[in-house]
């Protein structure tokens, strides 16, 4: 299989490029010297990779910064998307597309009974992040539907593992915690910590999109998760342990959302009827993972 990979010099990029390697695909990557909201050029990278299966990865994925740019966040996550779908649609390939989204389109779930989500869960997204990646998954349902094409959205939950930037939560702990360490300090500023959220390593998650793309259904909607989730505060704790300090945390307000979804818990029972996937990395040795990279790479 010939495959495409937007925004794969990323971290799900780059994970999941080694994991099509290995499997056998050819695969291309096009990254920043590629802009995804200039149809023309997109268009003529996607032509000249002339795939068989196209991973739509690139995007603005940090949540908090998207408040200080929604209008960039949406240039880049809903434009950016509708010319990814238009060019698939030119290539001459057609190709089958795998779009991702994100389960943050779900929002706020005060009530427990709702969860874990299902894909036919109610969406109310609570971010110009979030709201552009409910936007996209329109443009993928309308293409499906309106030019046939093979294309279907995934809403990944947390995804975590070695090499992921300090933007997101887990390695900005493990970050900070192998830092504070090495200059003998007492205390880590920290984010709310109460948050839960449901976490899968991201050789998982890779795993999962390549099963999607060989016998997920185009035009579907799928949850990719672990069914389980866990506070941050017991994710810092554990980085803690493995770590063998005893750093005290101390909330930080700039590293606090100005609105936070308070839990999240998907169901992954779609994909797993589609594809047979199960999580097979436990959350223990990702975050061991995960300390051991910013152990070797931090300053």
């Amino acid at each position: 299989m010939r495959s495409l990979i937007t925004g794969g010099r990323g971290f799900v990029g780059h994970w999941l490029a080694d994991h099509l390697r290995e499997l056998g695909d050819q695969v291309v990557v096009i990254d920043q010297e590629v802009d995804v909201t200039n149809p023309s050029a997109l268009l003529a990278a996607v032509s000249d990779a002339a795939p068989d299966a196209i991973y739509h990865l690139a995007a603005l994925t940090h949540v908090g910064k998207s408040w200080d740019e929604p209008l960039r966040v949406l240039e880049v996550n809903v434009i950016g998307t509708g010319a990814l779908l238009a060019a698939a649609r030119e290539c001459g390939t057609d190709p089958r597309i795998l779009v991702t989204s994100s389960a943050e389109v779900y929002g706020a779930v005060t009530d427990p009974r709702l969860l874990p989500l299902t894909e036919e869960s109610p969406t109310a997204p609570l971010t110009p992040y979030a709201a552009s990646k409910l936007a996209a998954e329109a443009l993928v349902a309308q293409a499906h539907l309106g030019h046939g094409q093979q294309c279907i959205t995934v809403r990944p939950f947390n995804h975590i593992g070695p090499g992921q930037t300090p933007n997101f939560a887990v390695p900005a702990l493990a970050k900070r915690i192998v830092e504070a360490d090495r200059r003998g300090a007492t205390t880590i500023p920290v984010g709310n910590l109460s948050a839960r959220r449901d976490f899968t390593d991201v050789r998982d998650v890779v795993r999962a999109y390549r099963l999607l793309i060989e016998s997920g259904s185009p035009g579907e909607v799928y949850n990719v998760c672990s069914g389980r989730d866990v506070s941050i505060r017991s994710i810092a704790d554990g980085l803690l342990e493995l770590a063998g300090t005893s750093l005290e945390f101390e909330i930080d307000p700039s590293l606090v959302r100005p609105v936070e979804v308070p839990v999240l818990r998907g169901d992954p029972a779609r994909l797993m009827a589609a594809t047979g996937w199960k999580p097979e990395v436990s959350l223990d040795e990702t975050l061991a993972d995960v300390l051991t990279y910013w152990q070797e790479h931090a300053e």
